[in-house]
């Protein structure tokens, strides 16, 4: 895969780790990671920045191959993830579903349209296995795992129109497992295999590099094995 590389959430610790891993494989004819803090900024919450960063990117990258967003919201200082149904406030559900659904949602509105046609193309979110439902034996988190579950299916969803539209795209959801990063981190368990940022980011690479057309609409995790829904 040739042409320019995009991650969305490039100031966080693995979109950084992104970015850095792009630039350093020496193939991209240009790397780019946006924020709430590049310019052009974008607010994954908010439509109109990134439909503006879509317009940037049509004269900026017109060989769009490879999009990545890699945004995320599981606790705040006003939020932790919920332990028993009591503690579902709606302003948590709210926050949840506009950075992990709707978000990247808006995002898949105004960028996949812009991938390129005349060579592959993959548009990839950070998902999460928590939002697998066959998978949720242990329940709580509620607003995360709602969110990403969602996510999930409108990844689904767009696939199937994006093969309509340009068939040798693909889109798909990739959970990065634990990683050592502001959102993670505070939750990590004895036990769990918990990756620095730059090997998540190789990781998430290698997955990518193998899917396709094919694998469109699938949820993979970061060594590259489906997960369920």
């Amino acid at each position: 895969m040739s042409g320019s590389a995009l991650v969305l959430g490039a100031a966080g610790g693995i979109g950084a780790a992104l970015v850095a891993a792009l630039e350093a494989e020496g193939r991209w004819r240009r790397v780019i990671g946006l924020s709430r803090r590049s310019d052009p900024a974008v607010d994954i919450t908010e439509e109109a920045s990134i439909a503006a960063a879509a317009a940037w990117l049509a004269a900026e990258a017109p060989d769009l191959a490879l999009v990545i967003v890699a945004t995320g919201f599981l606790h705040d200082g006003r939020f932790q993830p919920e332990k028993a149904m009591r503690q579902l406030d709606p302003a948590h559900l709210e926050k949840s579903f506009a950075v992990n659904a709707i978000g990247p949602a808006l995002a898949m509105k105004h960028l996949l349209p812009r991938l390129r046609r005349d060579g592959p193309a993959v548009f990839a979110s950070l998902s999460a296995r928590v939002g697998s439902i066959g998978d949720n034996r242990l329940g709580g988190w509620w607003s995360y795992r709602a969110s990403k579950a969602a996510l999930n299916q409108i990844i689904r969803t767009a696939a199937v129109e994006l093969k309509r539209a340009n068939p040798g795209a693909a889109v798909v959801a990739i959970h990065p497992g634990t990683v050592d990063s502001g959102l993670s981190s505070p939750f990590s368990k004895a036990g769990l295999e918990v990756q620095a940022p730059a090997e998540a980011a190789r990781r998430i690479l290698d997955v990518l590099a193998g899917l396709g057309p094919a694998q469109s609409g699938g949820f993979f995790d970061h060594m590259g094995a489906p997960v369920a829904w």
